[in-house]
């Protein structure tokens, strides 16, 4: 039994509820090629009921105990995943820690008016000048990105963790809970490793960065990109408390301001890294490193005894030209944070880009953003099922062969760690047909009696859009 089918098996015994359907929907889904909606999913070859299963696997694939809190069922869900996970999860050889990446990514619905708890969220836009929002809900994921033996390997990623981002929370907010309860599972195989988490300019604010400094993560080590326009500072000099001098002795030391060259001072250290693009392009990159920096902090999250390392990297193309305006400066925080060098600093974060293919690949081939319905439950349902599919494919990588269409003449031969997420959708069909399926055939029971006559559902309640910082209705009314 290959491990594709232990993984499967251990998925249809353990998470799946409505398991018959959901394990079918699941692989319609892994080994999609044709479908633009959800209910297409039901013409498939592997789904064998009718489409109303579709969502009958939907809504039933987690159902909330209404006596229990659903973020901790949802908690229990992510736990009895990476325990069926742990097993298969490739342990890095070339880098002596495991490697995290931590993202937000947006779910618009701007036409679903009775879907509860909508808002505005950020989406990139490409027409300059529009404002770069969406009406919807926003997703955090938190996934492991695994080593990769060469530069040109997929960009494969194992997602660990979706959670919706409600109104009254932030996506920092959510990412804060999810490393913690990662990083805090005994059963979990990186629970006393040196981990290291990559996030965008969002994470390396003190609302993320406070509270995971309060939980005492000793082995965890983060990567952000810090904007350009941020000030810091370095720590304040000793001074001998003079007798009868009141007052505490200063935090911060001088100002380093991002956009003033003069108060960089001479780096600690640096060095130079060079790569070579898919395209055959050589690149050089700049490092240079700036030791025991600070941020101010707030009343709830003093960081003045939170020391980090500030990076700035430059990239220079072959005649030795600035392939970017401005260089990127990432900021390097935790207790074990001396033992990551600069280069694997940058390799690190290189990798982050890995999750925007997840996230690219998740909306255009998994139909990430596609189930369209008015019930919140039922839309984190199909996230989760997403996710599963896409660990399917992940787990089905080494079986696929990845032949190439005709047009695809001119791409490279098949990588030796295994075929690209989009080559192993199209061949997952046939690995399916190979090793089969541990779902039942359906039973027909007739037609069902439908909806009693004269019968006349309510219509369903409209919600406004939910604005963060805004009064609450009742608020507003008391106030006027």
């Amino acid at each position: 039994m290959t491990q594709l089918e232990e993984f499967r098996q251990d998925v249809y015994d353990n998470v799946l509820r409505r398991a018959d359907a959901s394990m079918e929907l699941l692989d319609a889904l892994t080994g999609n090629t044709t479908a633009r909606s959800v209910v297409e999913l039901s013409l498939n070859g592997p789904f064998r009921r009718g489409y109303g299963s579709v969502y009958t696997a939907i809504g039933g694939f987690f159902q909330a105990d209404p006596f229990q809190r659903i973020e901790d069922q949802r908690r229990l869900y992510d736990k009895k995943l990476m325990g069926l996970l742990a097993p298969y999860l490739p342990e890095p050889e070339q880098r002596p820690f495991w490697l995290f990446g931590l993202d937000v990514t947006p779910a618009p619905r701007p036409f679903a008016r009775t879907l509860e708890d909508r808002g505005f969220v950020y989406q990139p836009n490409t027409i300059r000048g529009n404002k770069p929002i969406a009406i919807g809900h926003q997703y955090s994921t938190l996934e492991l990105l695994p080593e990769k033996v060469q530069p040109q390997a997929p960009p494969w990623i194992v997602p660990l963790s979706i959670r919706r981002v409600a109104s009254a929370q932030t996506g920092t907010e959510v990412g804060v809970n999810q490393v913690e309860e990662l990083l805090c599972d005994d059963s979990s195989p990186f629970a006393e490793e040196l981990c290291v988490e990559v996030a965008d300019a969002a994470y390396s604010q003190v609302p993320f960065l406070g509270p995971l400094s309060q939980a005492h993560q000793d082995n965890l080590v983060t990567i952000a990109r810090v904007r350009s326009n941020r000030t810091l500072y370095r720590p304040a000099p000793p001074v001998e408390k003079e007798p009868g001098k009141r007052g505490r002795h200063p935090w911060y030391g001088p100002v380093f301001d991002l956009k003033d060259p003069i108060t960089w001072g001479p780096a600690d250290k640096a060095t130079e890294v060079s790569y070579i693009t898919p395209r055959g392009r050589h690149y050089r990159v700049a490092i240079e490193g700036w030791q025991n920096l600070l941020m101010r902090g707030t009343r709830a999250y003093e960081m003045h005894q939170q020391f980090f390392t500030l990076l700035r990297c430059q990239v220079f193309n072959e005649k030795g030209e600035p392939v970017f305006q401005r260089p990127l400066w990432l900021l390097v925080i935790g207790a074990r944070r001396a033992e990551l060098s600069l280069s694997q600093t940058w390799q690190a974060y290189r990798q982050r880009y890995d999750l925007e293919h997840f996230f690219r690949f998740g909306k255009q081939r998994l139909l990430m953003n596609a189930y369209q319905t008015p019930d919140v439950e039922h839309e984190e349902n199909w996230w989760q099922i997403v996710q599963l599919a896409y660990l399917q494919l992940w787990m089905a990588r080494s079986l696929a062969q990845g032949l190439p269409k005709p047009w695809e003449r001119y791409l490279p031969r098949p990588n030796p760690e295994g075929a690209s997420p989009s080559a192993t959708q199209r061949e997952f069909g046939r690995i399916l047909r190979q090793i089969g399926t541990p779902a039942q055939a359906p039973k027909p029971r007739g037609n069902a009696p439908g909806r009693a006559k004269g019968q006349r559902p309510k219509p369903r309640t409209r919600h406004p859009v939910l604005k963060k910082g805004a009064k609450k209705p009742d608020q507003a009314q008391r106030a006027a």
